[in-house]
């Protein structure tokens, strides 16, 4: 699992949060992975705010990417995929986890961006509550575990980030800058051919020390 970086920073709300545009999310997959990066993932539940500073992405890009769930085609599970940029993707893996997706680039392109780690910032009992029994450090840093702490399921999948009144949704944040990036293969493709096996398209932030 990615160690997490030590970051500090004070968020005060003055005002309603204005989400990324769907123009962002309108791209290469590669780079929105990369630019995702310290930008904040929020949750709205009841009125309150969860939510965390993006730390570590992957990229999957068209049918041709074999690491890609669209790389059967057009299916019930990833219709979503080849729909507008700046939707949800939300998908059940192994009989017992949520994975968060963005659907980026082009409509009708199949592709999207996997959340794979966060460190959170806002409603922290709420998540400690809900990842009980780990520590800190495990409460986010990892995409299955995002999903427990931030309570998103199947009802999100589809769902449009963009809008103003979106409950789930990316707000700008403070962009890393290179020298704190790495970027490497993705995790879990072990029965992948090459390229897409070792293809550089995880970008996560180096840990401190």
């Amino acid at each position: 699992m990615l160690p997490y970086i030590v970051i500090s920073f004070t968020i005060t709300r003055m005002q309603p949060s204005a989400p990324l545009s769907r123009p962002f999310f309108a791209r290469p997959a590669v780079h929105v992975a990369r630019e995702l990066l310290g930008m904040r993932l929020v949750r709205l539940e009841e009125g309150k705010h969860i939510s965390g500073v993006i730390i570590e992405t992957e990229a999957y890009s068209s049918e041709q990417d074999l690491g890609c769930h669209c790389r059967a085609g057009r299916t019930p599970r990833t219709q979503v995929m080849y729909g507008p940029p700046g939707h949800a993707y939300v998908y059940f893996t192994y009989g017992m986890h949520w994975m968060l997706n963005f659907v980026v680039e082009a409509e009708g392109f199949p592709a999207a961006v996997l959340i794979r780690s966060i460190q959170p910032s806002e409603g922290l009992a709420t998540i400690a509550s809900r990842r009980s029994g780990q520590p800190p450090a495990q409460w986010t840093n990892g995409p299955a575990k995002i999903c427990q702490a931030f309570n998103i399921d199947k009802k999100f999948n589809g769902v449009d980030l963009c809008t103003p009144d979106a409950v789930l949704f990316v707000e700008p944040g403070d962009p890393f800058p290179d020298s704190c990036v790495t970027v490497g293969p993705r995790v879990g493709l072990n029965n992948v051919p090459e390229p897409w096996k070792s293809i550089p398209w995880r970008f996560y932030i180096r840990a401190k020390g």
